[in-house]
Order: structure tokens, then sequence, then C-alpha cells
């Protein structure tokens, strides 16, 4: 579904979200949290319990997990999520499917494609290899690297810089309100990737991203990237 005309082909930068966009990473989360969860003698969630709030990073996770937990205490579990997330990392997460197809079209045409996530970028950095992006991928941003991060434009900006292209060169792609407003700020036209993660009472319709795609198929082509 697409709210703006379509290019003719693909644009010279794709940069793209990692949990949720390029990668179904929910099972390495569920992996984490239930150990977690273990640990205190509590029973496990099942997917479904934690799927929509994956974008969100470890303190949404540790907030379902732990949902009578205020925030203090929910922000004193993010070291331990993260060690634990960090030996879970790739074991049960890969990429959704078409994502790897499209990546291929992308580079078979000379695109330049690169990684801005919220994650830190130590983990990040991590997976890479595990999905043999570490040689194709021409920039990884985390969201740790810079002062700022998504919604920010910041993180946006320092990789189209990056990866030698103006910002009105590059789209962005994401599953989250703020990959939107992110993109809007650095003048990068944007995609929905509505595959992925989200809150039941998100409203991708109101993100005003330019496209919005059920499947990364879409943009396995041309016209599936804005104008």
């Amino acid at each position: 579904m697409s709210t703006a005309s379509v290019r003719t082909g693909f644009p010279p930068g794709a940069l793209f979200d990692l949990d949720g966009t390029l990668l179904d990473s929910a099972p390495d989360m569920l992996a984490t949290v239930n150990r977690m969860l273990a640990d205190r003698g509590r029973p496990p969630l099942a997917l479904s319990d934690i799927r929509p709030m994956v974008s969100r990073g470890a303190r949404a996770m540790a907030s379902v997990a732990f949902p009578e937990l205020g925030a203090e205490s929910i922000a004193a579990l993010v070291p331990e999520f993260l060690a634990v997330y960090a030996e879970e990392l790739g074991r049960h997460s890969a990429p959704f499917d078409g994502v790897e197809a499209m990546l291929a079209a992308l580079e078979a045409a000379g695109t330049r494609w690169g990684i801005v996530t919220n994650k830190p970028e130590y983990l990040a950095a991590r997976i890479l290899p595990q999905l043999r992006w570490q040689d194709r991928c021409a920039v990884l941003v985390g969201g740790d690297t810079l002062t700022e991060r998504k919604p920010h434009p910041m993180p946006l900006l320092h990789a189209a810089a990056a990866i030698g292209l103006a910002p009105e060169a590059c789209v962005y792609v994401g599953d989250d309100a703020r990959d939107i407003v992110a993109a809007r700020a650095a003048g990068m036209p944007s995609v929905v990737a509505l595959w992925g993660y989200r809150l039941e009472g998100d409203d991708p319709i109101a993100w005003q991203g330019d496209v919005m795609h059920a499947l990364p198929e879409a943009l396995a082509t041309p016209a599936g990237w804005p104008a």
C-alpha cells in the first residue's frame, strides 16, 4: 500500500532498522526473558506475550516479564537482560522471509545498504557475522554509537554520510513510529515495515511514512520504493 509515487529504479542507499524489520529477533528475546524467569522460579512466557514489545528494547522486555516492578527496578534488570541476551543472540532468530531476496536485489542494482538500530552497537555487530552480512552491510549505527538515538535524526544522517550519500538519496525502512519520525526529521523518504512488531493500538497510517508494505518481498522490486 503506497501513499506516494514510486520510482523506476532502486534508491542509491537503503537504511534499515534491525529488530522487526530485517531480523525476526523475538525468539531470542523470548529465550532471554524465560531464562530470567526460570532463575526466579517463575513460569515461562509465550512468544505472543512479548512479540509486540520487541522493538521497544530491553526495558520493555523486562517490563513484560516482571509487570509488578516499578521503573527503577526494571532499569536495574537491564544489565542482566543484556548479558543473557548476548548469550542467546542469534540462536533462535532469523531474517524475515523475503529479506534475503530483497537485499540481494538491492546489491545487484548497486544500492548500498546499512543498518540503523537502537540496539547497542556491540550486540548488533555480533549478529552480522551470524547472518553473513558483515561484508555486505555498508554501515552499522547502534543506539549507543552516537550521542543521540532514534527518533532523533542524527543516526540516520550519520549513516548516510558514512556511505557517501545525501539523506534524500537514501530510504529508511522501519517498523516503529520512531523510525518514521527519525526519517522525516532527516529529510529521508521512509517505508513502514508492517511485517514487524507493533502494539495493538498502534496506527501505522498515522506515522505518515511514504510507503507501507505488508511483506519484505515488496521491496525486492524498484516499484516498492518511494520516489
